[in-house]
């Protein structure tokens, strides 16, 4: 019994977390990001509380039963029977954006965005004592993955019904409880989603290791501990197994569960085989792996393309991780300046506007299609991975270019725009005040979501909303979902940004140049025109509007209106 006992203790010990700080660690009032602090310090005090505020947005997005370490006082314990459908333990994890669905292909794709970033600018977490929430954060959602991967060849790809969960608007103790797990398996893959999973698991386990990518960046976030890196490894590995070893084949995810792909329906998973297999070299040392990942990289034809970098396209990000690799004189990488080659061909396309984007008159990167809905996302992404390579680029002149365009994305973001509105939610007090989240509104009238409550009752700081459109336009409206959505993956790149400036700039983020009121006075007036506000705003009667809310429920809900159309239409997104 006492050999047991102390086998627990040091199983316990060997995957323990940081430590929080105690006090802990709380979001300053936005008035404080309209005060500049003083300037030739690092880490810079408001890239600091920026940080801080972006890692705190994903512990308001938590489900389960909350820890003793909460620091978001209006939240509750939530779903904590998830996963009793099918007899496991699915609670936890967090909640996809505005609603309570858990959907496991962004979030898979959030984590390792996430790792990624704090393996190359760990050291921006350290500097600001963030480090411990990061572990904090990643391990919420990784022991999340971790029970929603049973056994090899099982993956739960998503927790709760769609339609019913957009038939709901409100708080987080009345969520409804019929929230049945969706899996796929051996005979029903998915080889996107398995693949995407064990992206997430392989690029965390490189963090935990402290396994760095190169040279050109600064050195993993302190939070290394080689138990926990060891079993993120076994599950990428049994997962890449998985992907391209399924009896049943490889498929897309929705269609082994298409309920899946009504919110995040996958175009492909080439890109999800290349980038697991990339990452997977990197954490085991090997060649055969990297060997498989260049030999996706020219089956799938991912090499020439234009895509933005998100979820459901991460062949942008592939050429930077084979340049990094190669850059890091990694025994089993090569051919530097072929992928280099082809990162710049992408890169300097998207500054000549050569490729399908463009840049609006205020300066945001634009994809058409892409951004229609969730502007800014594409755009940081682009600056995510273009501060990354920028230090690889074959001349000084391209490191330049790449790193002024990446910081004009990230200026426009934070209050540099025609709006003056840095768009992460209390940051400022021009920052936006209705953010699209059941949980922070306060109301439970779906009909009404704009007007119950007439002000959010919560703050939901560090959330970045969706942003503006074409026209370089925001309306700050509840139920904007295309505007004003929050969701885990939009944040992913900013934490990243906020890291990599933290690690070195010493002036302020821009939105401390912005004084109260300079948002009220940039408003437009009337309403938006995208999916949530049709532009023919006469051309459908209310009663046509909630015939459609009838048609795309199938649960035979009763009629719930124009709201509840809203609240259905922002989950089938692509970015």
């Amino acid at each position: 019994m006492t050999a047991l006992l102390a086998l627990l203790l040091w199983a316990h010990v060997a995957l323990a977390q940081l430590s929080l700080p105690s006090p802990p660690w709380l979001p300053p009032a936005a008035s404080s990001g309209a005060q500049p602090s003083a300037q030739g310090s690092t880490p810079n005090p408001q890239w600091s509380s920026l940080l801080g505020n972006l890692l705190y947005f994903y512990e308001a997005q938590r489900s389960g039963h909350l820890p003793s370490t909460n620091r978001v006082s209006w939240r509750n314990d939530s779903c904590v029977n998830d996963g009793s459908d099918v007899k496991l333990d699915l609670s936890g994890g967090y909640y996809d954006a505005g609603d309570y669905i858990k959907c496991t292909f962004p979030l898979t794709f959030s984590i390792m965005s996430i790792c990624w970033g704090a393996n190359d600018f760990g050291k921006g977490y350290d500097l600001t004592n963030q480090t411990p929430y990061l572990d904090d954060m990643l391990r919420w959602g990784l022991d999340w993955l971790i029970k929603a991967h049973p056994a090899p060849r099982t993956l739960f790809v998503q927790v709760a019904d769609g339609n019913l969960d957009n038939a709901y608007w409100g708080g987080d103790l009345n969520i409804p409880q019929d929230r049945p797990s969706y899996q796929i398996n051996d005979t029903n893959p998915g080889t996107d989603a398995a693949a995407s999973a064990a992206a997430a698991f392989a690029a965390c386990s490189n963090l935990y290791a402290g396994r760095a990518l190169g040279p050109a960046f600064s050195a993993p976030a302190s939070l290394q501990n080689t138990t926990y890196a060891a079993t993120l490894l076994q599950h990428a590995q049994d997962l890449y197994s998985f992907a391209t070893g399924a009896a049943g084949g490889q498929q897309t995810y929705q269609t082994a569960v298409p309920q899946a792909g009504e919110a995040y329906a996958s175009s492909g998973f080439g890109d999800d085989l290349a980038i697991a297999a990339l990452l997977l070299a990197a954490a085991t040392n090997s060649s055969d792996l990297y060997t498989q990942a260049e030999g996706f990289y020219t089956q799938y034809g991912l090499g020439g393309q234009d895509a933005v970098f998100n979820w459901d396209s991460k062949t942008p990000g592939l050429a930077v991780l084979f340049a990094q690799l190669a850059n890091a004189s990694a025994p089993f990488a090569g051919n530097l300046s072929g992928w280099q080659a082809e990162a710049e061909r992408y890169f300097d396309r998207i500054l000549s506007g050569a490729g399908p984007s463009f840049t609006t008159k205020g300066g945001l990167l634009w994809y058409p299609g892409d951004s229609d809905e969730a502007s800014l996302n594409p755009a940081l992404n682009a600056a995510m991975l273009l501060t990354r390579y920028a230090p690889l680029a074959t001349t000084p002149d391209k490191t330049q270019r790449y790193q002024a365009f990446a910081q004009a994305q990230i200026d426009y973001a934070l209050g540099h725009n025609p709006m003056s509105a840095p768009y992460v939610v209390g940051a400022n007090p021009n920052a936006p005040a209705n953010p699209h989240s059941a949980m922070a509104s306060g109301g439970d009238d779906i009909s009404n979501i704009d007007t119950s409550p007439p002000q959010e009752a919560y703050v939901l700081y560090g959330a970045l909303v969706g942003g503006p459109d074409k026209q370089d336009r925001f309306w700050d409206i509840r139920s904007d979902w295309p505007e004003t959505e929050v969701a885990l993956d939009y944040n992913a790149p900013l934490l990243t940004l906020a890291a990599a400036h933290a690690l070195s700039d010493t002036a302020d983020p821009f939105y401390t140049r912005l004084q109260p009121g300079a948002y009220a006075a940039a408003r437009p007036g009337g309403t938006p025109c995208d999916p949530a506000f049709p532009c023919h705003h006469g051309g459908l009667s209310t009663g046509a509007k909630a015939a459609i809310g009838v048609v795309v429920s199938l649960v035979g809900l009763a009629l719930i209106g124009l709201g509840a159309w809203y609240v259905r239409r922002r989950r089938a997104r692509k970015f």
